[in-house]
């Protein structure tokens, strides 16, 4: 499956965490583990934006600027969504729900924009929010969405960790997030807002330590995790997308595309513009029909505005994608093209040269190939 990077990109990045039982399996995990992006993105992105599914807030304009703020993000309107959540901070600075989403905002944006992050406000915003999350507890233990709050902002904390390959630090938050979404679960069994992030993780962990799999106490639990998304999917009222993102890339794991390829266009009829999904669709269309699947990896490309643009990092991977797919196709000269195209940008700043280092050198090697 290829790899890409974090925020749109989904299939590079996934929260990685396993319990590991001596030193040589710790370094496995984190080389083999952690490293895979894909599995903290699809994570982070199912714990991110699960607020506001079947048990929705009980006060109503809490609710209504969450569920604008969140349609906002999944539509890439970042600004307009940043707004929201200010608004939801000022008019309710008891809750850490502003805090947490607007720096989800900041999180999204760079990560679909592949521009820096602002990570001082990032983690300005998720320590604050996890410090109002922790004296709610402390003032009502029995009310389940003050430890939601809590699973939310350290979910949070843990993906922006990894993105900046603190690795230690994301599978600690991380753990303890699933952990709280499980407590969720104890309070309430059918507190669906967990099943989406704990589907996730279940299907993905097993997945993962699948080396692990002779050991008595390391259990297959992929399809406990599809029956949790479904589950979901059949009692959210807002997020039911979120859990067929899910499932999505599941799909596409387990080699059962065509179901892949049909959530995929059953959530682009309410978000066509949405480039996470379009995305899970062209890499699903890839085992299907490569054709239909550069199309989507053209409308990907075209979807960024002139504002959205200053930063090559995009262009170049979504190049790089289709001219792959060309090349299976047996097209050699359309892929060549792309690939002299991708390698006649210049003056690649700093920050994209580093991002894009092992991808420029995957466009070389398939350059020379196909001269």
């Amino acid at each position: 499956m290829e790899r890409f990077s974090s925020g749109v990109w989904m299939n590079e990045c996934m929260y990685e965490y396993i319990q590991s039982f001596n030193h040589s399996i710790i370094q496995k995990l984190r080389t083999d583990l952690l490293s895979n992006k894909y599995f903290l993105a699809l994570i982070f992105f199912c714990i991110s934006f699960s607020f506001t599914t079947a048990q929705v807030y009980p006060d109503p304009k809490v609710d209504s600027l969450l569920h604008s703020g969140i349609e906002k993000i999944i539509n890439q309107k970042y600004d307009l969504a940043k707004k929201d959540f200010v608004i939801l901070d000022k008019k309710f600075p008891e809750l850490p729900l502003g805090k947490i989403y607007m720096a989800a905002v900041e999180i999204a944006k760079s990560s679909d924009l592949a521009s820096l992050y602002n990570s001082k406000f990032i983690r300005q915003k998720l320590e604050e929010a996890k410090e109002i999350s922790e004296n709610l507890i402390d003032k009502d233990e029995y009310n389940i969405w003050n430890y939601y709050f809590l699973a939310l902002a350290k979910g949070y904390d843990a993906y922006f960790n990894a993105l900046n390959g603190e690795w230690l630090s994301a599978f600690g938050e991380g753990v303890t997030s699933i952990n709280l979404f499980e407590h969720c679960l104890e309070i309430y069994p059918e507190f669906h807002e967990s099943f989406i992030a704990i589907g996730t993780y279940k299907y993905w962990k097993s997945k993962e330590t699948q080396f692990l799999g002779w050991l008595p106490f390391v259990d297959d639990e992929r399809e406990e995790g599809i029956k949790l998304l479904e589950k979901a999917i059949g009692h959210s009222s807002y997020n039911s997308y979120l859990a067929i993102n899910s499932l999505i890339w599941i799909y596409i794991d387990k080699g059962e595309s065509e179901k892949a390829v049909k959530l995929a266009q059953s959530i682009l009829e309410k978000y066509p513009k949405c480039r996470f999904f379009r995305f899970g669709l062209a890499r699903a269309l890839e085992d299907i029909d490569l054709r239909k699947s550069i199309d989507e990896y053209y409308k990907i490309l075209n979807s960024f505005s002139e504002s959205e643009k200053p930063n090559r990092y995009n262009e170049i991977l979504l190049k790089h994608l289709i001219a792959q797919q060309y090349n299976k196709l047996g097209e050699y000269q359309a892929s060549l093209q792309l690939c002299n195209e991708i390698l006649s940008i210049k003056n690649l700043t700093d920050y994209e040269k580093q991002k894009l280092e092992e991808r420029l050198e995957r466009v070389k090697k398939l350059q020379k190939e196909l001269q």
